[in-house]
């Protein structure tokens, strides 16, 4: 069997198998709102998937109550980032979905002042109804774009996670170096960006990401992501040249101290490649390229 058909086999697969994992699956809610249909579903287990439309990827997949749940591959790839900075104090996460992010970080850093920000007002309230998520006097979630409220920030952050996607891809006013450049000022000088993109097989786009990135900050690493289409990225605004192993050992000391239930420095080894160089298969996005109407 050649190369394309084992691939096409592979796909067919993958399709059957998502598709019995569905039909296993209960639809708890499912609305259309102003930015796609909102799909909630439940298996026998307990665990709760957010969707964008019924045949829609999974954007957060979280067991209620069980904020150490990380199913998706890209979310426990997303936490490496917090290798390079020290015990934050402020995180932003932008794109809210299922919540799972700030509350994996709100468990394991229960003093830091996590905002979590979507533009979709349902998905805020099915955020709260169905998986658990709960505003405190740390962790807050807003609704609203994501971009005006980094633009409006006045108090930097030490993390900040992009991770904001419609049904098929990140919304483009959150991919131009503008909305970069403004992301970099609502970021401390220690601090760390996490982008969660597409990988270039999925993303036409994915080139110009990176090389827009490299354009506004410092410093970028590049995480491929095991098991997923997703590339992680983690941007610097300064120099802080580190090779694989050295970025592995950080995270490894992390996930142990805080006692994740996964092992950062893993994922490292498995996914890292440094970008000193720009990417030449890309051009910088930038706003006056896609209409700002949002």
């Amino acid at each position: 069997m050649n190369l394309r058909l084992l691939f096409h086999a592979a796909l067919f697969s993958f399709v059957v198998l998502a598709a019995l994992a569905r039909a296993e699956e209960k639809v708890l809610y499912e609305k259309p709102s102003a930015f796609g249909t909102i799909v909630v579903t439940e298996d026998d287990n307990g665990v709760r998937v957010l969707r964008f439309g019924q045949r829609g990827p999974r954007q957060s997949v979280v067991k209620p109550g069980d904020p150490d749940y990380v199913a998706l591959p890209y979310a426990r790839a997303a936490f490496t980032g917090l290798a390079l900075c020290e015990e934050p104090r402020r995180v932003l996460v932008v794109g809210l979905g299922g919540g799972t992010l700030p509350m994996f970080l709100h468990k394991h850093y229960p003093k830091a002042a996590i905002d979590a920000v979507d533009i979709d007002p349902d998905v805020v309230d099915v955020a709260r109804r169905f998986f658990n998520f709960r505003d405190d006097e740390f962790m807050r979630a807003h609704v609203g774009d994501g971009r005006k409220f980094i633009e409006q920030t006045r108090q930097p952050y030490d993390v900040i996670f992009l991770d904001a996607f419609g049904s098929d891809s990140v919304p483009p006013h959150l991919t131009t170096q503008e909305f970069l450049r403004a992301v970099r000022s609502a970021l401390k000088p220690d601090g760390v960006v996490v982008g969660n993109v597409w990988a270039r097989f999925h993303n036409p786009l994915y080139d110009s990401m990176v090389r827009t990135y490299q354009e506004v900050f410092d410093e970028l690493y590049v995480l491929t992501v095991q098991d997923a289409g997703n590339i992680i990225l983690l941007a610097l605004p300064r120099r802080q040249a580190l090779s694989r192993d050295e970025l592995a050992q950080r995270a490894r000391r992390v996930s142990t101290a805080k006692r994740f239930g996964f092992d950062l420095g893993g994922l490292v080894e498995f996914g890292f490649q440094s970008a000193p160089e720009k990417n030449q298969q890309g051009r910088v996005l930038r706003d006056a390229d896609i209409n700002l109407t949002r």
